[in-house]
C-alpha cells in the first residue's frame, strides 16, 4: 500500500500568481487559512503527503515531464494526428509562444508543492510530537521544495524565490531572482534533507516510497552535475550513495513493473495507485497516465491507447546490437509479443511505440487504473553521474567501471579502453540516452552540457534546425506576467 493513497488534502488558501489555477480561483485570495495548520503528528503527515501529490499530476510527471523526450528528439507526439497535442507539437518544433498551454502547465505544476512544503517547514518545528516524525517531515519538505524548484529552474531560469507561506502582509507580486540564488536554496534544502531523512531501508509498509537520504544525496549530485562546477562533489556524493545499499536490478525491465516498484534500484519515484477513488482527469487522480497515453492506438494492448510519444527512427537506430533495453523500451514490428499480441508498425506514424510504461489489460483492465510508478532517480543514474564526473576530472580510466556496470546489465560489452575525455563524455551521454529513454531525462542532458551547445548541435543534426539559444529556456507564460507585472520575460520571447 502506498502512502499517497492516504492523502487527505490540506485546505489551504494561498494568494500567488505562481500557483495552479485551482488555487487561483478560490477565495479569499489574500489570506492563509491558519485554522487548517496541523496540530498533531497525524495532521502533519497528512500535510506532508499533500506536498508529494503535485508530482502525480499531468502538469508534472503524469504528462509534461515525459513529453520533454518529444522536445528532445527521441520521439514525436503521434497521438491522433492533426491538432492533437498541438501544444506539445509546438514545443518540440521550437515554435513555442508565451501562451503555450504545456508551458503554462509546467510553470504552474510545482508551486502548490512548494506551498505545502513551506507550510510544513513553518509549523513543524513548533509541534510537540515524536522527534522522528518531526525530523522526517522536515526532511521531506526540504527535499520536495528543492525538487520542485529544480524542475522550475532548469525550464525557466530565474524564478521568484518563496520560502515561507505568503499572507496579505507579504508582497504578493514577487520578482524573479537569479538562478544562482535558486540553486543555492536548492543545495541548502537538499543538504538539510540528507541530514534529516532516514535511509530507504528504514521505511516499511505504507511509508515505502517516501523521500529518503539516498534520494536527497542523489538529487544533490544531479544538481552539481547540472551546474558542472564541482565534479569532485558529484564523485563524493555518488560514492556515499553506493554505501547505502542501493544496487542495479538484475533485469532492466523490473524498473517498469508494478510488482517490483520501489526496488533496490529506486532512489525515488512518483507513487501511483490503480484505484485512487478520483476522476482520472482530476488533479486528485492517483492513477498513472503513462500506459493510457503511450499505448498504441487501435491495438487493444492497454486501457486507452492514445498513441502518444512515438519513438523516431533515429532513436531506434541508436541502440547498439544486443542491447536488451530495446525490447523493454520500444515496440517494433518483430519485437517480442506484448501480452501475447503481436505489434504492427501500422499502429504508429513512425512504426514504433514506447513499451516500457505499458501495463496490459490483464493487469490494468481499463484506461483509468494504471498503478505503475514513474521513476525520477535510479541507481543507474548514480553510476552514470559518477562516470561522467570522474571523466571530467581527467580520471577516465577510473570512470570506465561505473559505466560498464550499466552496460553489463544491458547485455553490452565494456566500453573501449583508452578513449579520449571527449569521446568518453559522448559515450556516457549516449548511455544516458538509452538507459533513461522516455523518463524525462534527455532534455535536461541536452541543455546542461557545454551550456546547451551539445543540445543545439544534436537537435540540428536531426533536422530541428530552428532550435536556437533562446529555446534552452521556456518563456514565462504571458498570463502570469499579466497577473504579476513584476515578472520579466526570458530573452527572445
Amino acid at each position: 500500500m502506498k502512502f499517497l493513497k492516504k492523502i487527505a488534502f490540506a485546505l489551504v488558501i494561498f494568494a500567488c500568481t505562481q500557483c495552479s489555477n485551482d488555487f487561483l480561483e478560490k477565495a479569499p485570495l489574500d489570506t492563509i487559512n491558519t485554522s487548517n495548520y496541523p496540530t498533531n503528528a497525524e495532521e502533519l503527515i497528512t500535510l506532508v503527503n499533500g506536498a508529494y501529490q503535485p508530482m502525480q499530476r499531468p502538469k508534472l510527471y503524469n504528462l509534461r515531464m515525459w513529453t520533454s523526450d518529444i522536445m528532445a528528439g527521441n520521439s514525436i507526439v503521434g497521438a491522433g494526428g492533426g491538432s492533437d497535442g498541438i501544444e506539445t507539437q509546438d514545443m518540440s518544433n521550437f515554435v513555442t509562444t508565451t501562451d503555450n498551454a504545456g508551458v503554462l502547465d509546467i510553470w504552474r505544476g510545482p508551486w502548490p508543492g512548494i506551498l505545502m512544503s513551506n507550510i510544513v517547514l513553518k509549523v513543524a518545528p513548533d509541534l510537540a510530537i515524536d522527534k522522528n516524525i518531526k525530523n522526517r517531515s522536515l526532511g521531506e519538505a526540504h527535499f520536495l521544495r528543492a525538487h520542485y524548484y529544480f524542475v522550475l529552474v532548469r525550464y525557466f531560469g530565474d524564478l521568484p524565490l518563496i520560502t515561507a507561506p505568503q499572507s496579505s502582509d507579504d508582497d504578493l507580486f514577487p520578482v524573479r531572482v537569479s538562478k544562482d540564488l535558486i540553486y543555492q536554496q536548492i543545495i541548502a534544502d537538499l543538504e538539510k534533507a540528507a541530514e534529516l531523512l532516514p535511509n530507504k531501508s528504514e521505511y516499511s509498509g505504507s511509508d515505502i516510497g517516501r523521500a529518503n537520504k539516498g534520494a536527497a544525496l542523489g538529487e544533490l549530485a544531479e544538481v552539481y552535475l547540472t551546474l558542472g562546477n564541482n565534479w569532485q562533489k558529484v564523485v563524493d556524493l555518488t560514492t556515499q550513495i553506493e554505501g547505502l545499499g542501493f544496487n542495479l536490478n538484475l533485469n532492466y525491465g523490473d524498473n517498469f513493473n508494478p510488482s517490483t516498484e520501489n526496488s533496490r534500484e529506486s532512489l525515488f519515484e512518483v507513487q501511483y495507485e490503480g484505484d485512487g477513488g478520483y476522476s482520472f482527469w482530476s488533479d486528485e487522480n492517483q492513477a498513472s497516465w503513462a500506459s493510457t497515453f503511450m499505448g498504441p492506438r487501435g491495438s487493444n494492448f492497454v486501457g486507452g491507447g492514445y498513441g502518444w510519444n512515438q519513438p523516431t527512427q533515429e532513436f531506434v537506430d541508436s541502440y547498439e546490437p544486443n542491447d536488451n533495453r530495446k525490447d523493454v523500451t520500444v515496440l517494433y514490428e518483430g519485437s517480442p509479443s506484448f501480452d501475447g499480441k503481436a505489434y504492427s508498425a501500422s499502429y504508429s506514424y513512425t512504426g514504433y511505440n514506447v513499451r516500457k510504461f505499458l501495463i496490459p489489460l490483464s493487469v490494468s483492465p481499463s484506461y483509468d487504473n494504471n498503478p505503475l510508478n514513474f521513476p525520477i532517480l535510479r541507481f543507474s543514474d548514480i553510476l552514470l553521474m559518477k562516470a561522467e564526473a570522474l571523466n571530467e576530472l581527467g580520471q577516465t580510466a577510473l570512470a570506465e567501471a561505473p559505466l560498464n556496470r550499466v552496460r553489463k546489465r544491458a547485455g553490452l560489452a565494456d566500453i573501449a579502453t583508452g578513449l579520449s575525455q571527449a569521446n568518453f563524455r559522448e559515450a556516457v551521454l549516449r548511455e544516458r540516452r538509452m538507459e533513461f529513454a522516455f523518463e524525462g531525462q534527455r532534455w535536461f542532458d541536452l541543455i546542461r552540457v557545454n551550456k546547451g551547445k551539445y543540445g543545439l548541435d544534436f537537435l540540428h543534426s536531426i533536422g530541428k534546425t530552428n532550435a536556437i539559444q533562446k529555446h534552452l529556456l521556456f518563456p514565462i507564460p504571458q498570463i502570469e506576467i499579466d497577473k504579476n507585472p513584476k515578472l520579466t520575460q526570458n530573452p527572445g520571447y
